[in-house]
């Protein structure tokens, strides 16, 4: 059997590493890279590393950003009485895709998980406490993800902000918008019952 040459192994080895990326996949991109013409290739190297080195997290929301203070925070037509907790960064983009949310955010890197050694000291929660604190949020939308971490994660979050005085709430979860009833799972279905909206 054919063995990859070394330049092509290592290449095929760090795009393997990548998430969602298996074996064929790297192999298929190795092969495409290999033969961009070397402009292209090197335009793509350029952009890792400006992304790798510009990139940093807002001081005030953890949201990824080239500034100090992300455009989201540094906006003053966002409704600084509300944060939206959400676990990672790309979390901030889909809700932003919604158009129907004006306020702040807080990016919370992550969800508990004991069992991957992940608690609370490993999450943008003291943080979170701190912004509180300044007495200017009314709201706190918790829209960690409708799993088993994100579920503890909201649960122990609204837990901790009881006694802060500050309004907790849980995102809606449930059928999709053109989703048929036969496709969806038993969870979604108790939650889109559990949230069901009197008309």
């Amino acid at each position: 059997m054919a063995r990859l040459i070394r330049p092509l192994a290592n290449l095929h080895e760090q795009l393997r590493r990548l998430p969602g990326i298996g074996s064929k996949t790297a192999l298929r991109l190795a092969y495409h890279i290999i033969n961009m013409p070397a402009e292209d290739v090197q335009r793509l190297a350029a952009a890792l590393v400006e992304a790798k080195t510009k990139v940093c997290l807002c001081r005030t929301c953890y949201n990824l950003s080239d500034t100090p203070e992300c455009s989201i925070c540094a906006d003053p037509a966002r409704d600084k009485s509300t944060i939206c907790v959400v676990e990672q960064p790309q979390d901030v983009m889909a809700m932003e895709r919604s158009r129907g949310y004006k306020g702040l955010y807080h990016v919370l890197h992550g969800a508990l998980s004991p069992l991957d050694g992940i608690g609370p000291d490993n999450l943008r929660i003291k943080e979170l406490l701190r912004r509180l604190q300044q007495g200017e949020v009314k709201e706190v939308i918790l829209a960690t993800n409708s799993n088993v971490e994100g579920e503890a994660t909201a649960a122990y979050l609204a837990q901790l902000l009881k006694p802060l005085g500050v309004v907790t709430s849980r995102i809606a979860h449930g059928l999709p918008v053109g989703g048929d009833l036969e496709y969806a799972d038993e969870l979604t279905l108790a939650r889109a019952l559990e949230n069901r909206l009197r008309l």
